[in-house]
C-alpha cells in the first residue's frame, strides 16, 4: 500500500499555478456547495469570474471557502491533490486593471460572468500518492 506524501508549500503552489480548473466548497443556508470554475492566481490569491446573482456570489462573498485542484493517473494509480482555504471577497475595481492586462479568465460556462472575486488563502497543503507497488485496477475503470 503506498503512503500519501505533504507536499511542500512551493510544491503545492507550483500545483495550483499549473492549472486552471478547480472547485470552489462553501457553505449556503441550503447546505453545502462545491462549484467547479476557471481560476488563475494573482498576487497571493485564485481569482475567478461568475454572474453577479450566482450562488457563488450571493452566498460565499465575505465567508470561507476551500478551492481544490487535483491531477489523477489511474492506470498507475498515483495523484496529487491541493487545497487552498481562505476567504472569498469580490476584487477591488482598482486591482481590475491590472489584472485584465495579465490575464482575463475566460470560464468555460457561458453568460455573462463579469464578477471577479477571488480566494485570498491563509494556508495551501498538497498530498501526492506516489508510484510504487499498485493493485490490479478493475478492468471496468481501464475503458
Amino acid at each position: 500500500m503506498k503512503e500519501p506524501m505533504e507536499l511542500s508549500f512551493d510544491e503545492s503552489l507550483d500545483l495550483l499555478g499549473g492549472e486552471v480548473f478547480g472547485r470552489l466548497a462553501f457553505t449556503t443556508p441550503r447546505g453545502p456547495r462545491i462549484v467547479p470554475l476557471n481560476y488563475v492566481v494573482h498576487e497571493g490569491a485564485i481569482v475567478f469570474r461568475t454572474t453577479p446573482y450566482s450562488e457563488l456570489a450571493t452566498q460565499a462573498v465575505g465567508h470561507d471557502a476551500a478551492f481544490e485542484i487535483d491531477g489523477v493517473d489511474h492506470q498507475r494509480q498515483t495523484g496529487w491533490s491541493v487545497v487552498a482555504l481562505g476567504r472569498v471577497e469580490e476584487v477591488p475595481t482598482p486591482e481590475l486593471q491590472d489584472l485584465r492586462t495579465l490575464w482575463v479568465p475566460r470560464p468555460w460556462a457561458g453568460g455573462l460572468r463579469n464578477l471577479y472575486l477571488r480566494l485570498t488563502w491563509r494556508e495551501i497543503s498538497g498530498r501526492r500518492i506516489p508510484e510504487g507497488f499498485a493493485t490490479t485496477v478493475p478492468e471496468h475503470h481501464l475503458h
